[in-house]
């Protein structure tokens, strides 16, 4: 005669994930941002002072309208160069991409990895409920799959 248990049915281990995966455990929250009105030379100005590519663009009310990079200013000193007139106080307005990609705050930094390859972007602003609450970048990514590389995937 066998050896019966008497423990019962046991349930499947559960695989709780301990790491931190998600996009607002890695996005920056303190954020440098700039208005429509603002001028195209301080933008860069302020670029160069905080060692930054680009950043949010927000109306008055605090609501995202664009995000303006490096990429943008070029756009700006080109035309100075070609029309032989300096950088002029030209608003952010005419140089920033207004229809501006976003990302939800609650996904997986494996999923923001693919919007970045797909979409070929640098950075994207994070928005929860619509409002903007931080900005991930691929670097950002990158540091995360870094610390996550002793895990189990």
């Amino acid at each position: 005669m066998g050896i019966k248990s008497f423990q019962g049915v046991r349930e499947a281990p559960k695989k709780e994930y301990s790491a931190p995966i998600l996009v607002a455990d890695y996005m920056t929250k303190k954020l440098i941002t700039f208005s429509p009105n603002q001028s195209i030379l301080e933008v860069m100005e302020l670029f160069a002072k905080n060692h930054i590519s680009g950043g949010p663009v927000l109306d008055d009310n605090g609501f995202l309208v664009g995000i303006i990079s490096e990429a943008d200013c070029m756009k700006q000193i080109s035309e100075s160069r070609y029309f032989n007139m300096p950088i002029l106080d030209k608003s952010v307005e005419k140089y920033m991409t207004k229809n501006v990609e976003t990302i939800p705050h609650d996904i997986s930094i494996f999923d923001a990895a693919e919007v970045f390859h797909k979409n070929n972007r640098r950075r994207l602003p994070v928005l929860q409920k619509g409002i903007l609450v931080g900005q991930i970048s691929r670097k950002d990514i990158v540091i995360a799959a870094l610390k996550l590389s002793g895990q189990n995937w």
